[in-house]
């Protein structure tokens, strides 16, 4: 009887998308030894002939690739070299691995910053490449964009010789288990948690946020991720091609709704068990003054966010406890 079990590969399974897809496929009933992964020291994805002999020796039939290299404003801006090209390079080499040793289904994670920096809110999937993007982050968007219509191109060009069906998922902004909580690398998220809880131990009066508070922000537990990504991966062909196109076959991923700067300070300050004060350094940038996704899409498909942003908030704490405190 043949194997039935899809060999799968998470790439990135250390970050925090890549552990939570891990999580999500054990949680599904997935047999531990039919995940491969692989870490950076192991298997550097920007190595074209390292990632060939890997894909020749494991053969995966499937692929979520949730590697890449990220970062704050502040790294974006610093490192853009580094951004573009690292990030083009280890999505070329793994979509072209996977086609070149027969794997037929790959799910690429992209990123909310691939649509215009002007894009009507909420962002649906066709503000793509409607205008410019954001200049802080323009060389991380470019390679996000780029992976794309690197699964569009295989699609069309051997879909129907080779049977290739390459997605892409782009989610908005992330937090939860394995954030990054750096003091200056964090996004908003991990931030507030560790400065509310540092302005809590050292009983600070007051915290002060950036900004007006005003902003519009819309954040998603990372294990709904997970579960949009293996939903996404595992949906029928004739379906997921029903609901994209052959040149915007990609899926928003988000929460449905978003939140003031403002209030999500509050609910973070709630958590933490911050009793100071909160207030706003309006002489500081406000960035965006919002960025939703219209996930519509998605939810014609049967998927929907589960995770509230308290409960979500709440297990986002006790990981930082756990690990950074």
């Amino acid at each position: 009887m043949a194997n039935t079990t899809p060999k799968i590969y998470v790439a990135g399974h250390r970050g925090m998308v890549g552990s939570a897809i891990v999580r999500q496929l054990l949680a599904a009933g997935h047999d531990p030894k039919s995940i491969v992964t692989r870490t950076h020291a192991e298997l550097d994805l920007t190595d074209q002939a390292a990632v060939r002999a890997f894909f020749r020796a494991e053969k995966p039939d499937q692929v979520y690739l949730a590697a890449a290299k990220v970062g704050g404003i502040h790294a974006n801006n610093t490192y853009p070299a580094e951004f573009i090209y690292q990030n083009l390079m280890l999505q070329a080499n793994v979509i072209d691995a996977a086609f070149r040793h027969g794997v037929q289904k790959l799910l690429f994670l992209g990123s909310s910053c691939i649509y215009p920096r002007q894009a009507p809110q909420p962002m649906a999937e066709d503000a793509l490449l409607t205008g410019p993007l954001e200049p802080t982050n323009e060389p991380y968007a470019i390679a996000k964009i780029a992976g794309i219509k690197l699964c569009e191109s295989y699609n069309r060009q051997y879909g129907t010789s080779h049977g290739v069906d390459y997605r892409s998922v782009m989610p908005t902004n992330l937090y939860g288990p394995g954030d990054n909580y750096h003091p200056e690398n964090s996004h908003v998220i991990p931030a507030l948690i560790r400065r509310f809880h540092e302005a809590k131990a050292g009983h600070a009066p007051k915290v002060t946020i950036w900004g007006t508070g005003t902003p519009c922000r819309e954040f998603l537990y990372v294990d709904d991720m997970a579960s949009a990504s293996v939903h996404v991966m595992i949906l029928p062909k004739a379906t997921y091609d029903q609901h994209t196109g052959p040149m915007q076959s990609h899926i928003n991923v988000g929460y449905g709704s978003d939140i003031t700067v403002a209030e999500l300070a509050r609910s973070v300050g709630q958590v933490v068990g911050y009793t100071g004060e909160i207030d706003f350094d309006t002489s500081k940038p406000d960035g965006a003054p919002r960025k939703l996704m219209d996930s519509s899409r998605l939810q014609s498909l049967g998927w929907q966010a589960k995770m509230s942003l308290e409960d979500g908030l709440a297990l986002a704490y006790q990981d930082f406890l756990k690990n950074n405190a």
